[in-house]
């Protein structure tokens, strides 16, 4: 395995913090993206390097590791074992010594097929590495279930989004990160989903929240009134003397619930009741006629 500066692919400096590599991830993925990039196999591969640099060096686990092993820092906990094995078995036989740079070697050459050890012959099996991925998608894009390919270590997966997924919300696709060693297990595959929220709702899991603007007259005398919810209009009846900032319940024309495509929220409407301006002459003297009355 050839060895790749991570901190170079990000062009950040190996001090960098958290969300210096956040930033940098984030501006060269949309640079290279192959959305924006289409039948550019330079950028594609530029792309797939640099969100391969972001799986190891957005995880401080996985940093400390690449900084102390470099290329081989998926198998450093293998290492460590090893290494904590022999001087045990050392201190039981009453040797003398520790492990060296050359042990270190000797046991990542063996593991990949390099020079055999000096120990035992047994080839130990490491699962893979697991992947860690981003996916943007807008809010509409998830009131449904939908299928969508990714494409992930130069392979095409086609997964199933689930109506209702939440911003943040992570979801485990087993078996699709690195491949295992000496046949051991493929690592899997994170995606977490970035839900962009474009529209005049406010969400809260699967209940939606919105504020509607409501004439004076309408307030006052009640009557029928069209509303937008999420999927569709559909008509309100405003009771008389409707009070600034009333709260009315929808039931089910809320969100999807999750993995529920069937089930869904409630919508929270709040009317805001709208003054009405540029009075004419005769509509002031009218309400100061209604203000005499009461």
């Amino acid at each position: 395995m050839a060895y790749i500066d991570y901190y170079k692919t990000l062009g950040v400096s190996k001090t960098a913090s958290e969300a210096d590599i956040k930033k940098a991830y984030r501006k060269l993925a949309r640079k290279h993206h192959p959305d924006l990039n289409p039948n550019d196999k330079l950028a594609e591969k530029k792309f797939k390097e640099i969100n391969e640099a972001n799986e190891v060096l957005s995880n401080p686990e996985n940093r400390k590791k690449y900084d102390k092993y470099g290329e081989h820092w998926q198998h450093a906990e293998e290492y460590e074992k090893a290494k904590q094995q022999e001087q045990y078995q050392q201190n039981y036989q009453g040797s003398s010594g520790g492990y060296s740079e050359e042990d270190f070697s000797d046991f990542f050459g063996n593991m990949f097929g390099g020079r055999a050890s000096t120990g035992s012959s047994r080839q130990v099996k490491f699962r893979g590495q697991d992947f860690n991925a981003e996916l943007q998608l807008d809010l509409k894009d998830v009131y449904t279930s939908h299928k969508r390919t990714l494409t992930v270590n130069n392979k095409n997966i086609r997964i199933t989004i689930p109506a209702g997924i939440e911003n943040g919300q992570t979801i485990k696709i087993k078996g699709h990160g690195g491949k295992g060693v000496n046949g051991g297990p493929n690592g899997d595959l994170y995606i977490q989903f970035s839900v962009l929220n474009h529209s005049k709702f406010k969400r809260d899991k699967d209940n939606l929240y919105v504020t509607i603007d409501l004439d004076l007259y309408k307030a006052l005398l009640g009557g029928e009134f069209m509303v937008d919810t999420f999927n569709g209009k559909v008509k309100l009846n405003i009771k008389p003397e409707t009070q600034n900032g009333t709260q009315v319940k929808l039931k089910g024309k809320g969100f999807t619930k999750y993995k529920k495509e069937d089930q869904f929220g409630d919508l929270y409407i709040t009317y805001q009741i709208k003054i009405p301006t540029d009075l004419s002459e005769k509509e002031k003297t009218l309400i100061k006629e209604l203000q005499k009355l009461r």
